[in-house]
């Protein structure tokens, strides 16, 4: 059997990305899980993990990566790095004609490589099998509560690009108490909203029935964890049913703001799908009875199912108002402002912690079938591009990726 080289490529998009594919530990691991492969870094002075962390471990640090047979980074590719002929693993952002890569769509065809998307690796039901998402979760579950201290002047949490790694983060949040009578929604149970669990779960906060968090009053905070079928119901009857819901999703509208408007923070961790009815509206954020003035868009879809995400936010400046009565931006201390945290790179805050995640989930679930059988043809479905060609999963991308601007 020929021996298989693995390239870490340096992370070239600007701004830069900490992340990693695979930590310096996981790295020295691979020899010896898929006998025959061996790994090469290539030298970064950017990443969390310094060139000498995997030098360390035996792991080989070089420049050059010509002579690798796969390679694997996290962030689109800047085409000028690009080696043709290769089989890469990036998150692209092409799959839905994203115009700012369509040059990149194009080098791929140009250079012949197979590029291999990890947003499109899915199992035989569709679910994906890696990402970052549990992490958006984690961190965005922990910025949703510092920016709810901002707003409020309840406490002053640090940024968790600030912490060295998940446990001082989470140290900081349980020095927090929240006001008795908090009350939060919490949208979304795939890997963004079971991440954000896992912070919900450090904090004493009670998990509560629909029915009593919209008809009790508590002396503790409490939180309402809710999924698609519960605040989607059909016009005709009040019901929900999933399928229906997926092939006639305007036949459904949206009660969120039956239990959203009761809350005094919103962490939206949902899935939304163009063409879903919207969430939250702007005629439903500028009623009288309107009370939850934090929202954390962990999910980030600008423009869409939630009226007061008007922009993505940054690490560096991550909290901005929208005026719920004139439906503009404006400073999040305003007294009709709504503060909203909508980071939309938020597992970068916590960068050593998240490669180790995404790691993991690449040797469970990818690495094997890359390497190996794989008799559900799991990466080829999830193969965008191959010898100069789109692959059949993905012709409808032809107009985008051969056609000239």
């Amino acid at each position: 059997m020929a021996e298989i080289k693995i390239g870490i490529i340096r992370e070239g998009k600007v701004p830069h990305d900490f992340r990693v594919p695979l930590t310096p530990v996981q790295c020295a691991e691979i020899p010896h899980l898929f006998p025959g492969t061996t790994v090469i870094v290539q030298s970064s002075n950017v990443r969390r993990f310094p060139d000498q962390a995997y030098l360390d471990l035996g792991v080989t640090v070089a420049e050059d990566l010509s002579d690798c047979d796969i390679l694997l980074g996290v962030k689109e590719v800047p085409v000028d790095m690009l080696i043709p002929d290769k089989t890469y693993l990036f998150f692209s952002h092409t799959i839905k004609k994203q115009p700012h890569n369509r040059a990149l769509m194009q080098t791929l065809i140009r250079k012949r490589i197979k590029m291999i998307d990890y947003e499109t690796i899915r199992d035989t039901k569709n679910k994906r099998l890696i990402g970052f998402g549990r992490y958006a979760g984690i961190v965005g579950a922990y910025e949703a509560f510092r920016t709810f201290g901002l707003k409020h002047g309840h406490y002053n949490l640090p940024s968790p690009s600030q912490c060295a790694d998940r446990r001082e983060m989470e140290s900081h949040l349980r020095t927090i108490q929240l006001p008795e009578h908090t009350k939060i929604v919490v949208t979304g149970f795939g890997r963004v909203g079971k991440g954000a669990q896992e912070i919900l779960d450090i904090l004493p906060i009670q998990k509560v029935s629909i029915k009593d968090f919209v008809t009790k009053s508590f002396d503790q905070p409490v939180y309402l964890h809710i999924d698609t079928h519960e605040y989607y119901e059909r016009k005709t009857d009040g019901l929900f049913d999933k399928q229906d819901f997926y092939h006639n999703p305007e036949h459904y509208f949206s009660v969120l703001p039956t239990y959203v408007k009761r809350a005094d923070l919103f962490i939206a961790c949902h899935l939304w799908a163009s063409g879903n009815p919207p969430l939250i509206s702007k005629h439903d954020l500028e009623q009288p009875d309107w009370k939850c003035m934090v929202i954390a868009d962990v999910s980030c879809d600008t423009n869409g199912p939630i009226a007061s995400t008007i922009r993505a936010s940054k690490i560096k400046d991550p909290v901005y108002g929208y005026h719920r009565l004139l439906h503009g931006e404006c400073d999040y201390n305003d007294q009709s402002a709504i503060a909203v945290m909508a980071i939309d790179n938020l597992p970068c805050e916590l960068p050593a912690d998240a490669s180790e995640d995404f790691g993991e989930e690449l040797i469970k679930h990818v690495l094997p079938r890359l390497l190996g059988d794989d008799p559900d043809e799991i990466i080829w479905k999830a193969t965008i591009t191959n010898n100069g060609e789109l692959t059949p999963h993905f012709e409808y991308l032809h107009d985008y990726a051969f056609t000239a601007d």
